[in-house]
This record gives C-alpha cells, sequence and structure tokens, in this order.
C-alpha cells in the first residue's frame, strides 16, 4: 500500500525540517524520521516541557525522548483498524511488550490533491539501537553471529511477552512474529534487551473455520497481516473444518529462533531458487541449515527449532512447554 498523494510530500518535508506535534496535552519536537511504512511515518521526539508540565507522568521515565507512529487515515475502515491497534495494545502490559503510552486521533480537513480525513499519533518509548532485523543486517555484513547464550536469552524474552499474550482471556495471537518486530537494546555485559512490537495483526487467537468460505476469508487475512516467510501452515493452506489457536504464533517464533541464529527465515532460500516455491517449502516444513558460526551452534537448538516447526499445528507444541525447554538449554550451555 503505498503513497499516491502529491500534496504528501511537502507536507512531510515541513514536518522534516523540525515542528511539533501534540498528543493530548503533551507537546513533542520532532527531530528526526526513524521509519516509514505505506502511510504510517514514525519519528524520532523530544518532549518540550513546560512550566506547568514538568511535572508530568511522561517526563520522569527517561530523558524526554519517544518515538511517534503518525498514521494518515484515509476512510473508515483504516479508521477502524487503527482504533483496534490502540485498543489491542491498551491489553498488554510486559516488559518484553511494547507499550502504547498515549494516542491521539485527529480529524483533520481534506486537501484538493489528498483524501485523509483523520491522523492517529502513537507514541512509544523510543529503541535506537533498532531491531533484530536490523541487527542482523549489520551482522551479516560483517560475517558475525550471536553466541548461543544471547541467541537464547533473546529468544527467551520474545517467550515472555508471547507467553503474556497467549494467557489472556481470550488469548491473543500476535500473528507477526519476525525480526522486523523485536526491537532490540544492547547492554554492556548482558545479553540485548528484546522488545515485541506492533500489535496491528494482533487479535483473538482461537478460530473455528467451519466452511470453505471462512477458509479463504481466514487466508486472505492472513496474506495481508502475517509476513509470509513466517507464516504458519494453516494460515497458507486452511482446511475447511479446522480449530486455529495461538500455535499459530508458535511457528513464527520457531522461524524467529532460525532468524536469531542465521539472518533469515528457514525458508526464504526457496525464493532464489528456480521453481522454488516458498509456500510448498513451508507448508512440507522443508528446512535447510545454512553455514553458521565455528564452532556451529548446537544440535540441540536446531532440534529445538524443528520441534517448533511441525506443519501440523495440533502436534506443536504450546508457549509453555517451548518456555520450559529454553529454560533448560540456557541451563546447560550458560555453564
Amino acid at each position: 500500500m503505498g503513497c499516491t498523494f502529491s500534496g504528501l510530500n511537502a507536507l512531510y518535508d515541513a514536518v522534516n525540517g523540525g515542528g511539533d506535534v501534540w498528543i493530548n496535552d503533551n507537546r513533542f519536537r520532532i527531530v528526526r524520521q526513524l521509519g516509514e511504512g505505506g502511510f504510517a511515518y514514525v519519528y524520532l521526539v523530544k518532549e518540550v516541557m513546560s512550566d506547568s508540565s514538568a511535572s508530568s507522568g511522561l517526563a520522569k521515565k527517561n530523558d524526554g525522548t519517544y518515538a511517534v507512529k503518525k498514521v494518515l487515515i484515509q476512510n473508515n475502515e483504516q479508521l477502524e483498524l487503527v482504533r483496534e491497534e490502540i485498543r489491542v495494545s491498551s491489553l498488554f502490559n510486559h516488559r518484553n511488550l511494547l507499550p502504547l503510552l498515549d494516542h491521539a486521533i485527529i480529524a483533520v480537513k481534506p486537501t484538493q490533491e489528498g483524501s485523509w480525513n483523520h491522523e492517529a499519533y502513537l507514541l512509544f518509548p523510543v529503541h535506537l539501537d533498532g531491531t533484530l532485523l536490523d541487527n542482523s543486517t549489520a551482522m551479516k555484513v560483517k560475517k558475525e553471529f550471536f553466541s548461543t547464550t544471547d541467541v537464547l536469552q533473546i529468544f527467551r524474552q520474545l517467550c515472555a511477552g508471547l507467553k503474556h499474550m497467549h494467557s489472556l482471556d481470550p488469548p491473543y495471537a500476535h500473528n507477526d512474529v519476525k525480526p522486523g518486530n523485536v526491537l532490540l537494546t544492547h547492554r554492556k555485559g548482558q545479553p540485548p534487551l528484546a522488545i515485541l512490537m506492533d500489535f496491528g495483526s494482533a487479535r483473538p487467537a482461537r478460530k473455528q473455520i467451519r466452511s470453505r468460505s471462512e477458509a479463504l476469508q481466514l487466508q486472505e487475512w492472513a496474506s495481508e497481516h502475517c509476513s509470509a516467510p513466517f507464516r504458519a501452515p494453516e494460515l497458507w493452506d486452511c482446511p475447511s473444518h479446522a480449530d486455529i489457536d495461538e500455535r499459530t504464533d508458535i511457528w513464527s517464533l520457531g522461524c524467529t529462533l532460525y532468524a536469531i541464529m542465521y539472518g533469515v527465515s528457514p525458508f526464504e532460500y526457496a525464493l532464489g531458487e528456480s521453481g522454488g516455491s516458498l509456500q510448498l517449502a513451508i507448508v512440507n516444513a522443508q528446512i535447510k541449515w545454512p553455514a553458521g558460526p565455528k564452532p556451529p551452534y548446537p544440535d540441540a537448538l536446531h532440534q529445538f527449532v524443528t520441534w517448533m516447526l511441525q506443519p501440523q499445528a495440533a502436534v506443536r507444541p504450546c508457549i509453555d512447554d517451548i518456555i520450559i525447554h529454553v529454560d533448560k538449554l540456557i541451563s546447560k550451555f550458560s555453564k
């Protein structure tokens, strides 16, 4: 989904040159743009303190810098999606899930060039060390790898965040667990802090499929909301009678553990093969193990990945099983 408004560049040139954003009673100065995608832009901002706001709750938590996600909303469907993301984000409270600190949705007048009718501003803590994807890309260039201990500690934190989501009533699935949705913060003498973000695809995890049309509807939804290389087999080829649950996230988690080690999904190789099919590689769980660090990762890590990447969701482990196992591995390899 690209941005086609001719008036938009002028608007964002002005924003990138500096400016202020109000989110309810708090004022923020835009420092620079951090990223963009579709109709969303992410900025690094600094809170502008006035005498009356000097004692605000936000300012006490850090040095006043945050990330603001600005979303341009064209229609009621997009407006409902943003409202749902805000609602779902408010359900979670865990150190390994990125908290939504504040938000505002503002009605704006449409211009001749454009037709958006709302803007949403979502305020988050900022993590300037980037995502797991950013880090993996940089490490690949240098031919560097995470240590076995760091692999397990990063993964353990993602498990903790997902357990919080899966333990809600009803359980929620993230639906887009992948390296690009994991923020890393490097800490001296400690493993990186890992935080799962972006709950735009999160929804109640359990869904009964009882017809071909329901199965196709789920597949269509998944194709829009779940990144292909990390998408579970049942979301590619859903039976007409199926019980979908939070183990769709377990598949993505297994792919992400592989990616913490090797920098890519275990199935992306299929995209580069002549006649290769990403869907076939995923549905058949055809994993290929690339060359890794020397000495290589222990075979127990490969077996762990394979255990999560069971094509049949019914035999895939749940998050509690995975946490028990990863804790055993951490104990074994941190000695």
